[in-house]
């Protein structure tokens, strides 16, 4: 049998990535990555207002650059010999399209207007407008907000596209649909000229989108007239079917076939979430929490129907059929922040060095060493029950309990409370939160047997990893591959296009296993035990509730 390849593309935050694997093993032979030009440069952002917006050019150029990327050298016969390409991206993230389809971003009258560009994830400027559904739903005769956990959140579809609906008229009026940055990519691939053709996956739609299959799709028109009659006509734009991610959205169009060197013949698949085909390229199995960590942090578990015995887990990021493994229920939680908690760290320590006139490479050097530097003066730091302690909703809650009120706050402050001590002090409240999204699911009977770790973090910084450990005090197993997520696109890719009978035969067949298992250090619990005690204790007094944390 001759061999054949798949090519997974994996849309970060900050980057994409691809790679060209050989569908029967999952063996790299190929990869690129390609930053976001406009994103580095922090157009279209405005932090202090929760606006993180993206150009569609970004992810265009930069998608071509990574197929070029992992498919320059390779012979004609390999390109030949490709077979699919499945992608992932982040979510929610969505964008306004027209009637082809196109963002609206890519028209010249709405070029360099945010509210036509891509809402990332982390934009939580419908704040208001989320709140808004939250209230008006509690009014509604049934409880849509059941399957996401109970609360919808800032970060997701709806309450974003009633933000740019309210806020910008031109837009609104110029709005076909809005479309998932998952649904789009694989769609643009395609060629695809009518926005009602685009297959949308189950992934976003439920996760983010309210889809559930228990109330036969989407909640009822009545349901959104009563949130608010402007999103009735976005709401007539979406489609009936979903699919899941081993589906195939179309072919390869000519015109990228012919400018990659491959055949029009490329089955391209449906979209899903970064985090969750994480969880597939990390091999997931039911009763493991998969932590995706990197900017932010995704928690994914898949359980059994018969298992789940009807709950409706409370304070998660929805609970979804076939949204991770087609035939298992996939759950989702998570921080809206993670790693971004420690680049503001740095970037607060580094203002005088970026106020110098250095030259460019010093700049980045120092950049680039300085948490290196912190973790190691940490790590060789003992715990102390009376450290600063942080919390970490510097983004807002996520999970447990949606919050984007939330704060991120440090509190024991002292004159000794230097640069390691808060650092550490951070590290720690991320871990803290962690351990809520752990404990909050277990005392609602979801059972976690085991975790597993991959992305950015879990690969480069064995401090904070060793203090998750700590924290959670079970073992923690951290990927092999580098490119878990791509990887996961590979093993759809490679599903799809039937090189395996299932998903599942697929990640045995194309994973790599796990590096390292970092133990818990048992003498550690109890300080650790007091210290997330009073972690609870000040989110609670400051924000003043009384459920769990």
């Amino acid at each position: 049998m001759e061999k054949g390849y798949v090519i997974g593309v994996d849309f970060g935050t900050d980057s994409v990535r691809a790679i060209l694997v050989e569908a029967e093993t999952g063996k790299e032979i190929g990869a690129h990555v390609s930053l976001f030009k406009r994103w580095r440069e922090g157009k279209y952002c405005q932090p202090n207002k929760h606006q993180f917006r993206q150009h569609p050019l970004d992810y265009i150029e930069s998608l071509e650059a990574c197929l070029m990327g992992c498919l320059g050298g390779q012979p004609q016969a390999v390109k030949d010999a490709v077979l699919a390409i499945s992608i992932d991206a982040t979510g929610s993230s969505p964008v306004a399209v027209d009637e082809k389809g196109i963002p609206l971003a890519l028209h010249p009258e709405f070029a360099e207007n945010p509210n036509a560009m891509f809402f990332l994830w982390k934009d939580h400027s419908a704040i208001s407008e989320a709140m808004e559904i939250n209230e008006k739903a509690k009014l509604f005769e049934k409880d849509y907000l059941s399957h996401v956990g109970g609360m919808y959140s800032a970060e997701w579809f709806w309450s974003k596209l009633l933000h740019v609906l309210r806020q910008d008229r031109e837009v609104a009026e110029a709005c076909f649909s809005w479309v998932e940055q998952s649904d789009w990519l694989p769609y643009f691939l395609t060629g695809t000229q009518d926005a009602n053709r685009m297959k949308r996956n189950v992934c976003a739609a439920g996760h983010k989108g309210l889809w559930a299959k228990a109330f036969g799709g989407f909640p009822p028109l009545a349901f959104f007239e009563h949130i608010d009659p402007a999103l009735t006509r976005i709401y007539q734009s979406l489609p009936k079917d979903l699919y899941s991610a081993d589906e195939i959205a179309g072919q390869l169009s000519k015109e990228w076939a012919d400018k990659l060197g491959l055949s029009s013949s490329v089955k391209v698949g449906v979209g899903a979430i970064d985090a969750h085909v994480g969880a597939i390229g990390a091999e997931i199995q039911p009763g493991v929490l998969c932590k995706v960590m990197g900017t932010s942090t995704c928690d994914m578990l898949v359980i059994s129907q018969e298992e789940l015995d009807g709950k409706l887990v409370k304070g998660i990021c929805g609970q979804v059929e076939g949204s991770i493994v087609p035939g298992l229920v996939g759950l989702e939680a998570g921080q809206s922040a993670f790693g971004d908690v420690f680049s503001w760290y740095r970037d607060l320590l580094l203002f005088s060095v970026n106020e110098l006139d250095l030259d460019e490479n010093i700049a980045e050097t120092w950049k680039d060493q300085i948490l290196q530097r912190l973790a190691e003066k940490a790590e060789s730091r003992p715990v102390e029950l009376h450290n600063p302690i942080s919390l970490d909703w510097f983004n807002g809650r996520r999970t447990p309990y949606v919050d984007p009120h939330a704060k991120g706050a440090m509190v024991d402050l002292h004159l000794g409370s230097d640069a390691v001590s808060l650092f550490q002090s951070l590290v720690e409240a991320t871990c803290f939160g962690s351990r809520a999204i752990v404990d909050d699911m277990e005392k609602q009977g979801v059972e976690i047997n085991s975790v597993t770790a991959i992305g950015g973090i879990a690969k480069k910084s064995s401090y904070v990893m060793q203090t998750l450990a700590n924290v959670l005090q079970r073992p923690i197993q951290v990927h092999q591959s580098l490119e878990t997520c791509a990887l996961g696109a590979c093993m759809l890719a490679a599903t799809l296009a039937g090189i395996h009978q299932n998903l599942q035969e697929a990640m045995e067949k194309m994973g790599l296993g796990f590096e390292k298992t970092f133990l818990p250090d048992e003498s550690l619990k109890t300080i650790y035990e007091d210290r997330y005690q009073r972690y609870q204790q000040i989110g609670n007094e400051l924000y003043n509730r009384n459920r769990p944390i």
